[in-house]
C-alpha cells in the first residue's frame, strides 16, 4: 500500500514535519485562483502507477471557507482516480462552535460541517476542537476515525521551560480543561477567570480569587481570535500585581488586528502551537499528529 501526504504550498512546514516523523513521501497542491475567484486545483498523480491508495490530505481548516471548497474538490477527484483511503488531518476545525441554534432559524454548522468531512473521509485527525456540549468528536463527525488530539501537554511543557513556578490562568471557564491538564502534568498552580461577553469583541473578565502579586502569569487557552478577552484579562492581571503576563495557545487564529490588541494590553511573550501557520509558532504537533496518524493507517490498511 502506497501512501503520500498532500499539502499545500501555504503549509508546507507543518506538513513536511509531519511527513518526516511519520516517513511519509509529500506532494503538493497546484494552486490557482481565476478573476471570478474560482479554484484550479491540480494533483500531482497524472499517470496511474503514481496514484497512492492512500493519500492524507494536510488542511488546517483556519479562514475555512475555500478550504471547504479545496477540500471536497480533492476528495471527489481523489475517488475518482481510483484512490481507496482518504484521512484528513486539520490540526485546526472550522465551524465546531455553533452546535445549537441560540435564536430561531440559525444553522447549526457543527453536525452540517462535520457531516460533510465525515463523508469525504476515512478519518479526520484534529487538535484540541472547539466542543462545548458533546464529549466525543465522532459525534460531530459521523466516521469510525474522528480523533481529537490535544495541545495541552505540549504547551505545559514549554511553559515549564519558559518560565519557572509560572501561574496558569485560563481567561474563561471553556479554558478550564487545558488549565487543568496543563496544571496537573507541569504541578504549577492554577486559576480560571469568568467572562461575560456583550459581543464579538466586548468582553467583561473577573479574575479567580488567587493572589497574582509578584506572579509570573501565563493566560492559557485553546484558540485566540479577536484577542479581547486576553487582553482584558492581562489588564486586569497586571494591575492585580503580577510581575509578567504571557500567552500559550493551541491554535492561534489572530484575526484582523489581534496581535496589536494584546500587545497593547501590556502581554509579553505569545506561544502557539504550529496547527495553524503563525508567527508566534513555538510547538511542533508532528509527533502527536505523526502516532495518532501512524495508528489510522495501520487499522485501515
Amino acid at each position: 500500500m502506497t501512501t503520500v501526504l498532500l499539502h499545500f504550498d501555504d503549509e508546507t512546514a507543518p506538513a513536511q514535519r509531519l511527513a518526516e516523523v511519520a516517513a511519509l513521501d509529500t506532494a503538493q497542491v497546484e494552486y490557482h485562483r481565476f478573476p471570478d475567484q474560482e479554484l484550479r486545483l491540480t494533483l500531482p498523480f497524472h499517470e496511474s502507477t503514481r496514484i497512492p491508495s492512500t493519500l492524507v490530505i494536510y488542511r488546517s481548516l483556519d479562514r475555512p471557507n475555500d478550504k471547504l471548497v479545496e477540500l471536497l474538490l480533492i476528495a471527489r477527484h481523489a475517488r475518482q482516480q481510483g484512490i481507496k483511503r482518504l484521512i484528513l488531518v486539520a490540526p485546526y476545525l472550522a465551524y465546531m462552535r455553533q452546535d445549537i441554534a441560540f435564536h430561531p432559524g440559525e444553522i447549526v454548522s457543527q453536525s452540517i460541517v462535520g457531516g460533510f468531512l465525515g463523508e469525504l473521509f476515512d478519518a479526520v485527525i484534529t487538535v484540541d476542537p472547539h466542543l462545548h456540549r458533546i464529549d466525543r468528536l465522532e459525534e460531530a463527525i459521523p466516521t469510525e476515525y474522528a480523533i481529537a488530539l490535544s495541545g495541552a501537554l505540549r504547551l505545559a511543557e514549554l511553559i515549564a521551560r519558559k518560565r519557572h513556578n509560572a501561574l496558569l490562568i485560563g481567561p474563561d471557564a471553556e479554558s478550564a480543561q487545558w488549565v487543568e491538564h496543563a496544571a496537573a502534568v507541569t504541578g504549577l498552580d492554577h486559576g480560571v477567570c469568568r467572562k461575560v461577553r456583550h459581543g464579538d469583541t466586548q468582553v467583561e473578565i473577573e479574575l479567580p480569587g488567587i493572589d497574582v502579586s509578584g506572579r509570573h502569569v501565563v493566560l492559557m487557552d485553546d484558540v485566540a481570535s479577536s484577542g479581547h478577552t486576553l487582553a482584558r484579562a492581562a489588564e486586569q492581571l497586571l494591575v492585580a500585581g503580577a510581575s509578567s503576563v504571557d500567552v500559550a495557545i493551541t491554535h492561534a487564529l489572530f484575526a484582523g488586528e489581534a496581535m496589536e490588541v494584546i500587545k497593547s494590553a501590556g502581554i509579553g511573550e505569545v506561544w502557539s502551537t504550529d496547527c495553524i501557520v503563525h508567527p508566534s509558532n513555538a510547538i511542533a504537533m508532528a509527533p502527536l499528529l505523526a502516532d495518532a496518524l501512524g495508528q489510522v493507517l495501520a487499522e485501515l490498511s
